[in-house]
């Protein structure tokens, strides 16, 4: 009832991570701009953390839709997986052909084939796991050995975590130290200000098409204060 009224096309606010109402903050621009060095990096991890509802997801969307036409693109949504599991899935999402019930060794050849096949073809490989911190240690081994896949001069997969500030705690820890190391970019978002969250609003009503105030700001500072400045709250 309330979009007729207002003038609007559709529901300014809900909490699907639609590419269209990212609101890119000078830290969500750097958040992109952090992932899409990622994508040109030569192997190893790019870590994005933040708070739940901060927009991780939201970026990693809008990633997607930068994709080099070079790169061939792994997404993992559900880590909840063995390591097992993992490796089908990565080979699933690059239509790596395997057998059932196929064993790691048997899965980490046939994914090391295809991406020496897609390297000698001048592409990459990338691939993008949302929710890391859900990750076994065991997994989070396994994507390490990963990274070692390579050639000569040239390592062969890229891997994108994105996970709340809980991942951060994981890396630190001492036995992951070796993956710790990998890491060549990082970058944590954080909660929007005041001024942002009026920005965040006013974006959100003109995409869903109205371009008029609807809030005064008194209402925006109470927003601001109950959301602690986390888009999915506001």
């Amino acid at each position: 009832m309330y979009t007729a009224y207002f003038g609007l096309r559709e529901k300014p606010f809900t909490i699907a991570p639609d590419p269209r109402y990212l609101y890119m903050s000078h830290q969500h621009e750097e958040a992109l701009a952090h992932l899409l060095y990622g994508m040109k990096c030569d192997g190893g991890f790019v870590l994005l953390t933040g708070e739940v509802g901060t927009g991780k997801t939201t970026v990693c969307r809008c990633l997607l839709s930068q994709v080099p036409e070079q790169a061939d693109i792994a997404v993992i949504f559900n880590p909840k997986l063995t390591v097992l599991e993992l490796l089908e899935t990565v080979c699933d999402e690059l239509l790596i052909p395997h057998p059932p019930q196929a064993s790691i060794k048997v899965l980490v050849d046939r994914l090391n084939e295809r991406l020496l096949e897609t390297y000698a073809a001048g592409r990459r490989t990338i691939l993008i796991i949302d929710e890391a911190q859900s990750l076994s240690p065991e997994v989070l081994e396994q994507l390490r050995l990963l990274t070692n896949l390579e050639t000569d001069n040239h390592k062969l997969l890229q891997i994108i975590l994105l996970g709340q500030p809980e991942l951060r705690t994981i890396l630190s820890r001492p036995e992951m130290r070796q993956l710790a190391q990998r890491i060549t970019a990082r970058f944590h978002l954080g909660s929007l200000s005041c001024e942002e969250v009026n920005v965040y609003v006013k974006h959100r009503l003109e995409v869903a098409g109205c371009d008029r105030p609807i809030f005064p700001p008194a209402a925006i500072r109470k927003v601001c204060r109950y959301s602690r400045g986390i888009p999915r709250l506001v």
